[in-house]
């Protein structure tokens, strides 16, 4: 990914599919249970998000079968994607670090 900062779904996509391969249903509820239900996916986002991912080589088909006569595709992380969710965590922790510390740091009554 070209921008420094990841966008929320994005992120959980790629987290979704960080432990293996997953359908599409597979991703929307793993980034559902991920996000603690604040994140839904719709299947026509997913799809769109998962066409762009793979446009830049963060994701992959990973398979595809025929299930109760509906064809399910399987997606996978790339290294590539798995290197830009590992400097997104990063990203985050560190500013989630940074603002622990100040508060912890914050005068009682939030008072200076």
């Amino acid at each position: 990914m070209t921008s420094s900062e990841m966008r929320e779904p994005t992120f959980l996509i790629l987290a979704a599919l960080a432990d293996g391969p997953k359908h599409g249903y597979g991703v929307i509820s793993e980034v559902s249970k991920l996000s603690d239900d604040r994140v839904r996916l719709r299947p026509g986002t997913l799809y769109t998000a998962l066409d762009r991912l793979s446009a830049e080589k963060l994701v992959q088909p990973a398979g595809e079968e025929v299930v109760d006569g509906r064809l399910r595709r399987y997606y996978e992380i790339t290294d590539a994607g798995a290197e830009s969710l590992a400097t997104e965590a990063a990203r985050l922790q560190s500013n989630a670090e940074q603002a622990l510390r100040r508060l912890r740091l914050r005068p009682v009554g939030g008072v200076a």
